[in-house]
């Protein structure tokens, strides 16, 4: 059996270590095992359901608290349990310093994943990035991302351009993920909203670049031209508490529905009539995605892909526009009926079983 380490802060529910889930829960895992190495003590959202597949879970010190006990721990992990095939997944660059530690370790086949087409981070963190570009990129045997954006971010415009970056999609069972009208009802009951109420809806981490203030902001404006409206949003995060606030100080907390993580999103997504990502920036959102493979319609920001448009029910609205276009766009974007969308999913190649199999193709071939 081959045995793949994969390098994360946590196994959350956020986008790149739910691309990994998919992919580990369709590989043959009589041939192939996923192993996790993690930056963090706390059990994660995916830890319980790793172990029921077989994978093994090492927590270690992070960079950020002692450098020299990271290199220390990853590098026995990767030794005394002679990993040849180590990924890590990061946006900056500088992350790439674990596959030069797991490589002097041993490993023979570094990956790297790229997870978005930015960060966070300040002036500070983009220094950081261009000398992790210039150090780290020469230890890295295989390059993985969600997109264009993603790819020049990460690893630069150079590889992108000489096709040493392979594009492999934030793919779906898709059989699973389509639309439930029994799930839409439910759901609606679950959080009291009724059956015929407008509801705009939005999956993704309380932080930054996902623009929750944006998002309350367009709310309040589509309420008042269509008071029988509600937000449901669904996920949590640091930044959940300020939204909360804000909420309220704006008197809308009746129309607005914190729903915390979920496992059912399928069905979460089947109780939205449109979805809304004003993001600041994403690599290849997951959420727009599954949205569109329930049918439903998906209002985002221009500063994420266009690549994200698989089904044609995708509005790009400027990030700097008014809360009035955002509404309008959002309202107009509303539909009498769901769109069955899984051939045009499953043309642009987006079902898992396809992306599954080119991961391990690529991951695991010497």
């Amino acid at each position: 059996m081959k045995r793949l380490l994969c390098i994360l802060s946590n196994m959350n529910a956020g986008g790149a270590e739910t691309f990994l889930m998919k992919i580990y829960r369709t590989i043959d895992r009589s041939k192939y095992q996923f192993d996790f190495c993690l930056c963090i003590s706390e059990k994660g959202f995916y830890d319980d359901e790793i172990e029921a597949l077989g994978g093994r879970i090492y927590h270690i010190t992070a960079k950020t608290k002692s450098i020299s006990s990271f290199r220390r721990e990853l590098s026995k992990i990767v030794r005394d349990n002679n990993y040849k095939y180590v990924l890590r997944i990061t946006a900056n660059a500088i992350g790439l310093l674990d596959l030069r530690i797991a490589k002097s370790a041993g490993a023979e086949v570094c990956i790297a994943r790229s997870s978005n087409s930015n960060d966070e981070g300040g002036f500070k963190s983009h220094i950081a990035h261009r000398i992790g570009q210039a150090l780290f990129l020469r230890y890295v045997d295989k390059r993985i991302a969600p997109s264009d954006l993603a790819a020049i971010y990460t690893f630069g415009e150079k590889y992108f351009k000489k096709g040493e970056v392979t594009i492999l999609h934030n793919a779906l069972d898709l059989n699973h993920y389509m639309f439930n009208p029994e799930a839409r009802l439910r759901i609606r009951n679950e959080f009291d909203i009724p059956e015929n109420a407008f509801v705009v809806g939005h999956v993704g981490r309380f932080m930054t670049q996902k623009n929750h203030k944006k998002i309350i902001e367009v709310f309040q404006t589509i309420l008042l031209r269509k008071p029988n409206s509600f937000l449901l949003l669904v996920g949590n995060g640091e930044l959940e508490e300020r939204i909360r606030e804000l909420v309220a100080q704006k008197r809308i907390d009746r129309n607005v529905v914190f729903a915390g993580l979920r496992k059912d999103i399928p069905e979460v997504l089947s109780a939205m009539d449109v979805f809304v990502m004003p993001s600041i920036y994403e690599g290849m959102p997951n959420t727009v995605i599954e949205a569109q493979a329930t049918g439903l319609p998906c209002v985002i920001s221009d500063t994420i892909t266009r690549e994200a448009n698989i089904t044609g029910i995708v509005k790009y609205v400027a990030l700097e526009d008014s809360e009035d276009k955002w509404a309008s766009e959002v309202l107009n974007s509303a539909r009498d009926s769901r769109l069955d969308t899984k051939q045009e999913m499953l043309s642009s190649g987006y079902d898992i079983d396809s992306s599954a199999k080119a991961f391990v193709e690529m991951v695991f071939s010497d």
